[in-house]
Protein backbone atom coordinates (compact mmCIF):
# COMPACT_ATOMS: atom_id res chain seq x y z
CA UNK A 1 0.00 0.00 0.00
CA UNK A 2 1.24 3.65 -1.02
CA UNK A 3 2.20 5.56 2.12
CA UNK A 4 -0.54 8.51 1.85
CA UNK A 5 -0.66 11.03 4.65
CA UNK A 6 -2.07 14.53 3.89
CA UNK A 7 0.04 16.80 6.36
CA UNK A 8 -1.97 18.78 8.87
CA UNK A 9 -2.18 22.59 9.30
CA UNK A 10 0.73 22.63 6.37
CA UNK A 11 1.16 26.52 5.34
CA UNK A 12 1.15 27.38 8.94
CA UNK A 13 3.56 25.05 10.04
CA UNK A 14 5.84 25.98 7.50
CA UNK A 15 5.08 29.98 7.11
CA UNK A 16 5.91 29.96 11.48
CA UNK A 17 9.54 28.09 10.49
CA UNK A 18 11.07 31.60 9.39
CA UNK A 19 12.84 28.98 7.30
CA UNK A 20 16.15 30.37 5.93
CA UNK A 21 18.21 28.86 3.25
CA UNK A 22 21.28 28.09 5.01
CA UNK A 23 19.60 26.43 8.06
CA UNK A 24 19.88 23.50 9.78
CA UNK A 25 16.14 21.82 10.30
CA UNK A 26 14.92 18.75 11.77
CA UNK A 27 11.54 17.06 10.81
CA UNK A 28 10.77 15.15 14.23
CA UNK A 29 7.69 12.78 12.32
CA UNK A 30 8.85 12.49 9.04
CA UNK A 31 5.56 10.54 8.06
CA UNK A 32 5.33 10.68 4.54
CA UNK A 33 7.84 13.66 3.86
CA UNK A 34 4.95 16.38 3.96
CA UNK A 35 6.42 19.01 5.87
CA UNK A 36 9.75 18.11 4.85
CA UNK A 37 9.37 18.18 1.34
CA UNK A 38 7.85 21.97 2.02
CA UNK A 39 11.51 22.38 4.01
CA UNK A 40 13.42 20.96 1.47
CA UNK A 41 11.86 23.07 -1.26
CA UNK A 42 12.97 26.60 0.46
CA UNK A 43 16.55 25.18 1.49
CA UNK A 44 19.66 26.39 -0.62
CA UNK A 45 22.71 24.18 -1.32
CA UNK A 46 24.04 24.61 2.03
CA UNK A 47 20.92 24.34 3.69
CA UNK A 48 20.33 20.69 5.93
CA UNK A 49 17.29 18.97 6.90
CA UNK A 50 17.36 15.62 8.94
CA UNK A 51 14.10 13.58 9.04
CA UNK A 52 13.49 11.19 11.62
CA UNK A 53 10.87 8.51 11.91
CA UNK A 54 10.63 4.98 13.45
CA UNK A 55 8.05 3.78 11.03
CA UNK A 56 9.95 1.46 8.22
CA UNK A 57 7.07 2.22 5.71
CA UNK A 58 7.49 5.64 6.42
CA UNK A 59 11.45 5.97 6.08
CA UNK A 60 11.22 4.07 3.11
CA UNK A 61 8.09 6.67 1.52
CA UNK A 62 9.90 9.30 2.44
CA UNK A 63 13.13 8.57 1.29
CA UNK A 64 11.50 8.21 -2.50
CA UNK A 65 9.32 11.72 -1.96
CA UNK A 66 12.88 13.59 -0.83
CA UNK A 67 14.94 11.55 -3.39
CA UNK A 68 15.37 14.80 -5.46
CA UNK A 69 16.58 17.14 -2.83
CA UNK A 70 20.01 14.92 -2.96
CA UNK A 71 22.48 15.73 -0.38
CA UNK A 72 20.35 18.28 1.48
CA UNK A 73 18.32 15.42 3.35
CA UNK A 74 19.44 13.03 5.91
CA UNK A 75 16.68 10.48 7.03
CA UNK A 76 17.59 8.53 10.50
CA UNK A 77 15.38 5.76 11.51
CA UNK A 78 14.50 6.34 15.11
CA UNK A 79 12.19 7.99 17.41
CA UNK A 80 12.26 11.85 17.26
CA UNK A 81 12.99 11.12 21.93
CA UNK A 82 16.75 10.65 20.34
CA UNK A 83 17.41 13.73 18.11
CA UNK A 84 19.80 15.01 20.22
CA UNK A 85 21.81 11.44 19.35
CA UNK A 86 21.14 11.19 16.18
CA UNK A 87 22.36 15.05 15.50
CA UNK A 88 25.53 14.43 17.60
CA UNK A 89 26.13 11.06 15.26
CA UNK A 90 25.99 13.82 11.78
CA UNK A 91 28.01 15.88 13.55
CA UNK A 92 25.34 18.64 14.02
CA UNK A 93 24.72 20.58 18.10
CA UNK A 94 22.27 23.34 17.21
CA UNK A 95 19.40 23.48 14.57
CA UNK A 96 17.72 26.39 13.02
CA UNK A 97 13.81 24.87 13.50
CA UNK A 98 12.27 21.39 14.46
CA UNK A 99 8.65 20.28 13.75
CA UNK A 100 6.81 17.85 14.98
CA UNK A 101 3.27 16.53 13.59
CA UNK A 102 2.56 14.01 16.63
CA UNK A 103 -0.22 10.98 16.45
CA UNK A 104 -0.74 8.47 13.99
CA UNK A 105 -0.78 8.79 9.90
CA UNK A 106 -3.62 7.83 7.66
CA UNK A 107 -1.70 5.16 6.24
CA UNK A 108 -1.06 3.89 9.54
CA UNK A 109 -4.71 3.71 10.19
CA UNK A 110 -5.50 2.45 6.87
CA UNK A 111 -3.13 0.03 6.49
CA UNK A 112 -5.07 -2.97 7.39
CA UNK A 113 -1.93 -5.58 9.60
CA UNK A 114 -0.85 -2.92 11.43
CA UNK A 115 -4.14 -2.91 13.78
CA UNK A 116 -4.20 0.84 14.67
CA UNK A 117 -7.82 1.11 13.21
CA UNK A 118 -11.57 -0.77 14.52
CA UNK A 119 -12.55 -0.42 11.42
CA UNK A 120 -10.57 -3.59 10.13
CA UNK A 121 -10.59 -6.98 11.74
CA UNK A 122 -6.82 -7.52 11.90
CA UNK A 123 -4.47 -8.85 14.45
CA UNK A 124 -3.87 -6.38 17.49
CA UNK A 125 -0.69 -4.53 16.83
CA UNK A 126 -0.36 -0.71 17.17
CA UNK A 127 3.39 -0.47 16.93
CA UNK A 128 4.62 2.47 15.14
CA UNK A 129 8.29 0.84 15.16
CA UNK A 130 7.83 -2.76 14.43
CA UNK A 131 10.88 -3.48 16.50
CA UNK A 132 9.79 -2.89 19.55
CA UNK A 133 8.14 -5.82 21.46
CA UNK A 134 5.54 -3.98 23.18
CA UNK A 135 2.08 -4.69 20.79
CA UNK A 136 -1.57 -3.71 21.99
CA UNK A 137 -2.58 -7.46 22.35
CA UNK A 138 -0.11 -8.01 25.24
CA UNK A 139 -1.45 -5.01 26.71
CA UNK A 140 -5.29 -6.22 26.59
CA UNK A 141 -4.42 -9.19 27.53
CA UNK A 142 -1.75 -8.87 30.04
CA UNK A 143 -2.11 -5.49 32.02
CA UNK A 144 -4.65 -5.63 35.42
CA UNK A 145 -8.21 -3.87 34.91
CA UNK A 146 -6.79 -1.07 37.04
CA UNK A 147 -4.25 -0.32 34.94
CA UNK A 148 -6.42 -0.65 31.81
CA UNK A 149 -9.16 1.11 33.19
CA UNK A 150 -6.55 4.07 33.86
CA UNK A 151 -5.68 4.24 30.55
CA UNK A 152 -8.50 4.01 29.03
CA UNK A 153 -9.92 6.69 31.12
CA UNK A 154 -6.81 9.10 30.79
CA UNK A 155 -5.17 8.60 27.19
CA UNK A 156 -9.05 7.65 25.86
CA UNK A 157 -11.20 10.35 28.09
CA UNK A 158 -13.79 7.98 28.06
CA UNK A 159 -16.29 7.81 30.88
CA UNK A 160 -17.07 3.84 30.16
CA UNK A 161 -13.67 3.19 31.19
CA UNK A 162 -14.24 1.29 33.99
CA UNK A 163 -16.75 -1.00 32.94
CA UNK A 164 -14.95 -1.55 29.02
CA UNK A 165 -11.91 -3.21 31.58
CA UNK A 166 -13.73 -5.15 33.36
CA UNK A 167 -15.13 -6.54 30.54
CA UNK A 168 -11.68 -6.90 28.64
CA UNK A 169 -10.55 -8.82 31.37
CA UNK A 170 -14.21 -11.11 31.11
CA UNK A 171 -13.23 -11.96 28.15
CA UNK A 172 -9.88 -12.43 27.66
CA UNK A 173 -10.37 -15.24 30.95
CA UNK A 174 -12.27 -17.33 28.12
CA UNK A 175 -9.88 -17.09 25.33
CA UNK A 176 -7.15 -14.71 24.64
CA UNK A 177 -8.26 -11.30 22.61
CA UNK A 178 -6.12 -11.18 19.28
CA UNK A 179 -7.93 -9.03 16.83
CA UNK A 180 -9.37 -5.79 16.70
CA UNK A 181 -12.69 -6.94 15.68
CA UNK A 182 -12.96 -9.22 18.91
CA UNK A 183 -11.99 -6.05 20.98
CA UNK A 184 -14.36 -3.94 19.45
CA UNK A 185 -17.45 -6.60 20.22
CA UNK A 186 -16.22 -6.78 23.44
CA UNK A 187 -16.15 -2.56 24.06
CA UNK A 188 -19.21 -2.62 21.90
CA UNK A 189 -21.29 -4.78 24.84
CA UNK A 190 -19.53 -2.45 27.82
CA UNK A 191 -21.40 0.80 26.59
CA UNK A 192 -25.22 1.21 26.69
CA UNK A 193 -26.80 1.63 23.74
CA UNK A 194 -28.25 4.73 24.42
CA UNK A 195 -24.88 6.16 24.15
CA UNK A 196 -23.18 4.05 21.24
CA UNK A 197 -25.62 5.33 19.05
CA UNK A 198 -25.22 9.25 20.33
CA UNK A 199 -21.54 9.12 20.50
CA UNK A 200 -19.42 8.85 17.72
CA UNK A 201 -17.92 5.09 17.32
CA UNK A 202 -17.78 3.16 20.20
CA UNK A 203 -14.25 1.61 20.03
CA UNK A 204 -12.66 4.96 19.03
CA UNK A 205 -11.53 6.35 22.58
CA UNK A 206 -10.21 3.14 23.29
CA UNK A 207 -8.66 2.33 20.53
CA UNK A 208 -6.25 5.82 20.76
CA UNK A 209 -5.98 5.12 24.14
CA UNK A 210 -4.11 1.37 23.86
CA UNK A 211 -2.07 2.94 20.75
CA UNK A 212 -0.70 5.57 22.95
CA UNK A 213 -0.06 3.31 25.84
CA UNK A 214 1.50 0.52 23.28
CA UNK A 215 4.22 3.51 21.60
CA UNK A 216 4.38 5.65 25.40
CA UNK A 217 3.18 8.84 23.85
CA UNK A 218 2.64 11.04 26.11
CA UNK A 219 5.97 9.84 27.97
CA UNK A 220 8.24 10.08 25.03
CA UNK A 221 6.74 13.88 24.23
CA UNK A 222 7.65 14.72 28.00
CA UNK A 223 10.73 14.11 28.05
CA UNK A 224 11.84 15.34 24.96
CA UNK A 225 10.43 19.26 25.06
CA UNK A 226 12.93 20.05 26.79
CA UNK A 227 15.97 18.84 24.93
CA UNK A 228 14.41 19.89 21.62
CA UNK A 229 14.24 23.61 22.80
CA UNK A 230 17.80 23.36 24.39
CA UNK A 231 18.90 21.87 20.60
CA UNK A 232 17.67 25.47 18.88
CA UNK A 233 20.20 27.89 17.62
CA UNK A 234 18.72 31.91 18.93
CA UNK A 235 15.86 32.65 16.80
CA UNK A 236 15.02 28.36 16.12
CA UNK A 237 11.65 27.67 16.02
CA UNK A 238 10.02 24.58 17.87
CA UNK A 239 6.41 23.80 16.03
CA UNK A 240 4.54 20.91 17.44
CA UNK A 241 1.22 20.14 15.83
CA UNK A 242 -0.90 17.90 18.33
CA UNK A 243 -4.15 16.22 18.17
CA UNK A 244 -4.78 14.98 21.61
CA UNK A 245 -6.24 17.32 24.42
CA UNK A 246 -3.46 15.61 27.09
CA UNK A 247 -0.65 16.27 23.90
CA UNK A 248 -1.32 19.70 23.87
CA UNK A 249 -1.70 20.29 27.63
CA UNK A 250 2.13 18.45 27.74
CA UNK A 251 2.94 21.38 25.09
CA UNK A 252 1.71 24.16 26.20
CA UNK A 253 3.19 23.55 29.67
CA UNK A 254 6.86 22.58 28.80
CA UNK A 255 6.32 25.82 26.44
CA UNK A 256 5.01 28.11 29.22
CA UNK A 257 8.20 26.62 31.66
CA UNK A 258 10.59 27.66 29.34
CA UNK A 259 9.62 31.14 28.61
CA UNK A 260 9.08 31.85 32.15
CA UNK A 261 11.14 28.94 34.21
CA UNK A 262 11.67 30.81 37.48
CA UNK A 263 10.63 28.92 40.73
CA UNK A 264 10.49 31.96 43.32
CA UNK A 265 7.91 32.39 45.33
CA UNK A 266 5.82 35.36 43.72
CA UNK A 267 6.26 37.45 46.64
CA UNK A 268 10.11 37.74 46.18
CA UNK A 269 10.85 40.95 45.09
CA UNK A 270 13.59 39.59 42.63
CA UNK A 271 14.49 36.35 41.45
CA UNK A 272 16.88 34.49 43.29
CA UNK A 273 16.66 31.01 41.49
CA UNK A 274 19.07 31.65 38.64
CA UNK A 275 16.74 30.38 36.47
CA UNK A 276 16.31 32.41 33.07
CA UNK A 277 13.34 32.28 30.20
CA UNK A 278 14.63 30.20 27.14
CA UNK A 279 12.63 31.84 24.66
CA UNK A 280 9.21 33.21 24.29
CA UNK A 281 6.24 31.32 22.97
CA UNK A 282 4.44 32.52 19.67
CA UNK A 283 1.22 31.28 20.04
CA UNK A 284 -0.74 32.33 22.74
CA UNK A 285 -3.40 30.56 22.36
CA UNK A 286 -2.76 27.38 19.13
CA UNK A 287 -3.13 27.68 15.66
CA UNK A 288 -6.16 25.27 14.61
CA UNK A 289 -7.33 24.28 10.78
CA UNK A 290 -9.54 26.35 9.08
CA UNK A 291 -12.77 25.52 7.18
CA UNK A 292 -11.29 24.90 3.86
CA UNK A 293 -8.56 22.32 5.45
CA UNK A 294 -11.42 20.58 7.67
CA UNK A 295 -13.40 20.33 4.77
CA UNK A 296 -10.77 18.61 2.61
CA UNK A 297 -9.58 16.37 5.43
CA UNK A 298 -11.54 15.34 8.30
CA UNK A 299 -8.70 14.06 10.55
CA UNK A 300 -7.65 17.72 10.57
CA UNK A 301 -10.72 18.35 13.27
CA UNK A 302 -8.80 18.28 16.08
CA UNK A 303 -5.34 19.11 15.49
CA UNK A 304 -3.31 22.27 17.64
CA UNK A 305 -0.16 23.99 16.58
CA UNK A 306 1.87 25.43 19.44
CA UNK A 307 5.14 27.72 18.38
CA UNK A 308 8.25 28.30 20.83
CA UNK A 309 11.15 30.58 19.39
CA UNK A 310 14.48 30.36 21.41
CA UNK A 311 15.56 33.66 22.87
CA UNK A 312 17.90 35.62 20.43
Amino acid sequence: MEFRHTSVLLEETIGHLNIKPDGIYVDGTLGGGGHSSRIAQQLSEKGRLIGIDQDDAAICAAGERLAPYGDKVTIVRSNYSETAQALAALGIDSVDGIVLDLGVSSYQLDTLERGFSYKYDTALDMRMDRRQSLTAQEIVNTYPQQELSRIIRDYGEDKFAQNIAKHIVEAREKAPITTTGQLNEIIKAAIPAKMRAAGGHPSKKTFQAIRIECNHELDVLRDSLDMMIDLLRPGGRLCIITFHSLEDRIVKSAFRKNENPCTCPPEFPVCVCGKTSKGKVITRKPILPGAEELECNKRAKSAKLRVFEKKK
